[in-house]
C-alpha cells in the first residue's frame, strides 16, 4: 500500500513537473523567441490611427465667384435586417424609387441582400442613384424617413443618411472644359482639377494613438500627429460674366447652324490672361456621369484639336510682309488665279473669276489668295514666311497651363512650291490650334510680342498665406511695334469696310474691330476634300487702337457650309460688344466732318446707372444683371433681393461690382471684399450689421472675420497698391495630327 502511494505521489508530482516545463518552454518561446510578432499583434490592437481628411481647394473666376469647392454630400443607405423585420420592404422600396429613380429590381435586390448564410446584411449604399446627393434631395429623403416612421410608430426605420463631402461646381456647365471634374470618389479626371491635382488636393493628416480593448484613449498614449494640408485655393483669370456672354453667342449660333463643334476662346491680348474659353456641345461637372455615352463632350477642342485654319492663317504672311516693308497697299495684282512655278494647276480665288485689277489693300479685305500668295510666296519666299511662321508660335505649344495641349504643324516639303504657296492663305500642310491662333493675332494687337496664354491668375496656400501670382511672359518679339500698328490698320479695315471687307458682319457701332475671317474647306478623309464641309472662323480683337479684348471663333461644319464672316463673325460681334461695354470701354460716335472734310470720332463715356433689383427674386436679379453685363455678387441664401449696392440710379464706374443681398441663413455670409475700395467695403458691411475694423488704407487686401461681444467682427486689412510674388511653372504633354490639301479655296 505504501509503495502504491509512494508511485503515485511520483506520477502526478512528475505529471506536475512536466506541465509546469511545458510551460516554461512555451512561455519562453512566446515571450523571447516570439516577442516580435506578439509585440506587433499586441500594438495593433492598442494602437489606431485616426485620418483626418484634407480640404480641397476652391477655384474662383477673377471676381472672386466660384467655379468650384466641396460642399456637404449625402449618399443614402438602407438595412436589410430592420426592414424585413419591420416588414416594410416594398415601401421602402417604393418610395426611394419614386425619389431616387433607380430601378425598382435594384432597390429590392439591395433591401433583400443576404449573406452566405442566409442572414439579412446591415448597412447597404444604394449607388449611385443615392450616392452624395445634394441637400434638396437629402430634405426629401429626410422628410421619407419621417413619413415611414411617424406612419408604422418605430424610431428606427432601416434608411439613413451618411454625410460626406463632394465637389461641386456651383455654375453648372459654364466653363467646363476649363474646370473638368472629380468623380464620385474624389479623382481628378480633366481640365484644371487633373492639371493641378497634387496642389488642390492636399494631403491628408493622421493621429495615431493607444486605447484599450473599449477603445478608451490610454491616460500614457504615445501620440502621433502628422498634420493635414489643405489643398491651395486658386483664382482663375477667367471672368464669369464674358463666360457668360461667350456661352450665350454659341449656343445661339449652335442651334442656327448645327455644326459638329463650335470653340472659342478670349484673352487680354496684353496680357495673355484667358478671360473665356468655351467648346459646344458641353457638359454639366455636377452630372458628368450622364455623358457617358457621348464622351467627345469632354473633348476640349480649343487646345487639342488640329486643323487647316483657312484665312485667319492669313495674318502671318501680312505681318511678315509688312515687317519686311514689302506691302504697299496701293500697289495692284490680277485676281482670280495665279499660277507659280513648279506646280501645273492654277491656284484660285474663293470667286475664281476675281475682282479684276485691285489693290493689294483691297485684297486684304476681299480676302484674296492670289494676293497672299504673292505676299507669302512670291515677295517674302518660302524660307522667310516659315520663318514668321515659327515665330508666331505654329510649330510649339503655346504653354497654356491646361492638360492634353498639342502643337501645331506647319512643315511643307523642301522644294514642292504648291505646298510652300497655300501655306500663305491657310491650306495645305499648314495645322493649327485655336489656341494658336489667338496667340498670333494677340501678338499683333499688343504690338508684337508673342506671350504665354494663361488661365491661373494666382494660387494661394492657405496653410501658409503665400500667394503666387501669374506674371505676364513675353516669348519674343515677332514684329516691331510700328509693323504691328500698321498690320492692326489693315485688318481693321478687313471690318469697317462694309462693302468690300469679309469681316462686315462682326463690324460693332461705335468700337473701331480688326479682324479676320477663314472658310477652310475640310479634307475628305481620301486624300481630298469635300466642298460641302467647312471650318468657319472669324479672328479679331478690339478696339483695334487700344485692345482690350481677342476673340477666336471657330465653327466646324455649319450648315450649308456658311462662311466666317457670316457664321463666326456675328458670334464674334456679340461676345465682344457686350464685353467692352461691361468693361466700360468708351464708345465712338461720329461727329460733323473737319476741314479736311473726314469725320471726326469723340469718346463717348460708358457711364451706366444701377438697375433697381430690390422686390424682385434673387434668380430674376442675376439673369438681368448677367443680360445686361454687370459685374456683380449675390450675398445671403434667401429668394429675394432685400437690399443692394450701390443703390438704384447710382453712376457706376467702369467695372464697379454691384452687391444684391437676400436672407441670410444661420451662418452669416460674408462677401469677398479684396479688391475693393474701403467705401464699398464698408458700405456692405454696414448693410449686413457687423463690427468693422480697419488697418492701413487704400483697397481691401485681406479680410479675416471674427466675433467679439457676441457679434461678427470683420477686419479688413488695407493696401495701396497690389503686391505680387513669383511665376507659376507650367509644362504640358504634346499629341495629334491632321491631313491637307494644296487646291483647296478660303476667305
Amino acid at each position: 500500500m505504501v509503495k502504491r502511494i509512494k508511485l503515485r505521489t511520483l506520477f502526478i508530482g512528475g505529471c506536475i513537473t512536466l506541465f509546469f516545463l511545458v510551460l516554461v518552454v512555451r512561455v519562453f518561446w512566446i515571450q523571447v523567441l516570439q516577442s516580435d510578432f506578439w509585440q506587433e499583434k499586441a500594438a495593433a490592437q492598442w494602437a489606431h490611427t485616426s485620418e483626418i481628411k484634407a480640404v480641397r481647394g476652391t477655384i474662383e473666376d477673377r471676381n472672386g465667384n466660384i467655379l468650384a469647392s466641396d460642399v456637404p454630400a449625402y449618399t443614402v443607405v438602407v438595412d436589410p435586417e430592420v426592414i424585413n423585420e419591420l416588414g416594410i420592404g416594398e415601401e421602402v422600396i417604393q418610395g426611394l424609387h419614386d425619389l431616387l429613380d433607380k430601378p425598382v429590381a435594384e432597390l429590392k435586390k439591395l433591401v433583400e441582400a443576404k449573406n452566405e448564410k442566409g442572414e439579412y446584411l446591415k448597412n447597404r449604399e444604394i449607388r449611385n442613384e443615392g450616392w452624395k446627393i445634394d441637400e434638396e434631395l437629402k430634405n426629401k429623403v429626410e422628410d421619407f424617413i419621417k413619413k415611414l416612421r411617424e406612419g408604422h410608430d418605430i424610431i428606427e426605420t432601416g434608411v439613413g443618411l451618411v454625410r460626406e463631402q463632394k465637389r461641386y461646381y456651383p455654375q453648372g456647365s459654364r466653363a467646363a472644359h476649363i474646370l473638368g471634374y472629380t468623380d464620385r470618389d474624389g479623382n481628378a479626371v480633366m481640365g484644371m482639377e487633373s492639371y493641378f491635382d497634387k496642389q488642390l488636393k492636399g494631403t491628408n493628416g493622421k493621429l495615431l494613438y493607444q486605447s484599450d480593448g473599449k477603445g478608451i484613449k490610454l491616460p500614457n498614449s504615445q501620440d502621433t500627429y502628422q498634420p493635414v494640408v489643405n489643398g491651395s485655393n486658386f483664382k482663375l483669370t477667367i471672368d464669369s460674366t464674358i463666360q457668360y456672354y461667350i456661352e450665350e453667342a454659341m449656343a445661339k449660333a449652335y442651334a442656327e447652324y448645327k455644326p459638329k463643334s463650335i470653340t472659342v476662346i478670349a484673352a487680354d491680348p496684353n496680357t495673355m490672361e484667358i478671360l473665356g474659353l468655351a467648346n459646344m456641345p458641353t457638359f454639366n461637372p455636377n452630372e458628368f456621369w450622364n455623358y457617358a455615352s457621348d464622351p467627345g463632350v469632354f473633348f476640349n477642342h480649343a487646345i487639342k484639336t488640329r486643323f487647316e485654319p483657312g484665312s485667319t492663317f492669313k495674318i502671318v504672311p501680312l505681318a511678315g510682309a509688312v515687317e519686311e516693308n514689302l506691302f504697299d497697299p496701293d500697289a495692284t495684282f490680277m485676281s482670280g488665279s495665279i499660277r507659280i512655278k513648279g506646280y501645273g494647276k492654277p491656284l484660285y480665288d474663293q470667286k475664281r473669276a476675281g475682282y479684276g485689277e485691285i489693290s493689294f489693300l483691297e485684297g486684304v479685305k476681299r480676302s484674296s489668295n492670289v494676293a497672299f500668295v504673292k505676299l507669302g510666296y512670291e515677295m517674302l519666299g518660302p524660307e522667310r514666311l516659315l520663318q514668321y511662321v515659327n515665330d508666331f508660335g505654329f510649330n510649339n505649344l503655346t504653354g497654356i497651363d491646361l492638360p492634353g495641349e498639342v502643337s501645331g504643324i506647319v512643315n511643307p516639303t523642301a522644294n514642292n512650291a504648291s505646298e510652300n504657296a497655300t501655306i500663305a492663305y491657310g491650306h495645305g500642310k499648314v495645322l493649327v490650334t485655336p489656341i494658336q491662333q489667338l496667340t498670333a493675332v494677340s501678338a499683333i494687337a499688343n504690338g508684337g510680342k508673342l506671350m504665354v496664354p494663361h488661365v491661373v491668375k494666382e494660387i494661394t496656400d492657405p496653410n501658409t498665406g503665400k500667394t503666387t501670382v501669374t506674371q505676364p511672359q513675353v516669348v519674343r518679339q515677332v514684329i516691331s511695334e510700328e509693323s504691328a500698328r500698321e498690320t492692326s490698320s489693315y485688318l481693321e479695315q478687313v471690318v469697317a469696310d462694309l462693302d468690300h471687307g469679309t469681316g462686315r458682319h462682326a463690324y460693332i457701332e461705335g468700337y473701331r474691330v480688326a479682324g479676320k475671317t477663314g472658310t477652310a474647306i475640310k479634307p475628305d478623309g481620301k486624300g481630298g476634300y469635300d466642298r460641302d464641309k467647312v471650318r468657319s472662323s472669324f479672328l479679331g480683337y478690339a478696339p483695334a487702337d487700344n485692345p482690350k479684348i481677342a476673340v477666336y471663333v471657330v465653327i466646324d461644319e455649319p450648315a450649308d457650309a456658311a462662311g466666317g464672316g457670316a457664321a463666326a463673325g456675328p458670334v464674334f460681334k456679340e461676345i465682344v460688344s457686350q464685353t467692352l461695354q461691361y468693361m466700360g470701354v468708351p464708345k465712338l460716335e461720329e461727329s460733323s466732318a473737319d476741314s479736311s472734310g473726314q469725320t471726326a470720332k469723340t469718346e463717348v463715356a460708358a457711364m451706366r446707372s444701377t438697375p433697381d433689383l430690390t422686390g424682385k427674386t434673387v434668380k430674376e436679379a442675376k439673369e438681368l444683371l448677367l443680360a445686361q453685363g454687370y459685374d456683380f455678387e449675390a450675398v445671403g441664401t434667401g429668394a429675394a433681393v432685400v437690399s443692394q449696392y450701390p443703390e438704384k440710379d447710382t453712376p457706376l464706374a467702369a467695372g464697379q461690382r454691384i452687391y444684391i443681398l437676400s436672407q441670410q441663413g444661420d451662418k452669416l455670409v460674408i462677401p469677398d471684399l479684396r479688391g475693393q475700395s474701403l467705401r464699398d467695403a464698408l458700405e456692405i458691411l454696414n448693410l449686413l450689421k457687423v463690427g468693422i475694423a480697419v488697418e492701413g488704407e487704400g483697397y481691401v487686401q485681406e479680410q479675416t472675420e471674427g466675433v467679439k461681444n457676441g457679434k461678427t467682427t470683420v477686419t479688413l486689412t488695407l493696401n495701396p497698391i497690389n503686391e505680387y510674388g513669383e511665376d507659376i511653372p507650367v509644362t504640358v504633354p504634346e499629341d495629334g495630327e491632321q491631313g491637307s490639301d494644296p487646291d483647296a479655296e478660303t476667305n
